[in-house]
């Protein structure tokens, strides 16, 4: 299977689906506090870049990406179609989202989890993340765990 990984803005109705699925699974699993997700609203935001997955123009995956213009940024919106999990998809994202950041300068991409996501948790630390203590609106949260990995 190809997959091209590209930046797309993110009022689309795959995408829409995609983090109306995403919400929903994340607060099946914490509280509302603790659900820190961004709407759509948020990701068309000029600092935003959603990147998504597709093969044969079919929506696997998004991901975006929060430039903080002091050379961080932050991994959001992570969602990979159950259909297509396990073949890469993520991987995938994950590379082009550094490669974007790379590009505009970013030296540290850091992200926000939930401790019961285990399989985002074990992708993030193959995928060199590292834990640290919680950032910005994470602190003091017992349902974030934050990750970061510098970018060469």
């Amino acid at each position: 299977m190809t997959v091209d990984v590209g930046i797309e803005a993110p009022r689309q109705p795959e995408l829409l689906e995609f983090l109306r699925r995403g919400d929903e699974y994340t607060l099946s699993l914490y509280p509302p506090e603790s659900c820190h997700l961004l709407g759509v609203d948020e990701l068309e935001a000029p600092e935003v870049a959603v990147l998504v997955a597709r093969s044969a123009g079919k929506a696997l995956g998004m991901v975006a990406l929060i430039d903080n213009s002091d050379g961080t940024a932050e991994l959001k919106r992570m969602f990979v179609t159950p259909a297509a999990r396990g073949r890469g998809i993520a991987a995938a994202l994950i590379r082009s989202l550094e490669t974007v950041a790379a590009d505009a300068g970013t030296r540290t991409v850091r992200l926000e989890t939930g401790p019961l996501q285990h399989a985002a948790i074990r992708l993030y630390e193959r995928r060199g993340y590292r834990p640290i203590p919680n950032f910005g609106k994470y602190v003091g949260d017992p349902n974030s765990v934050c990750y970061e990995k510098a970018l060469a």
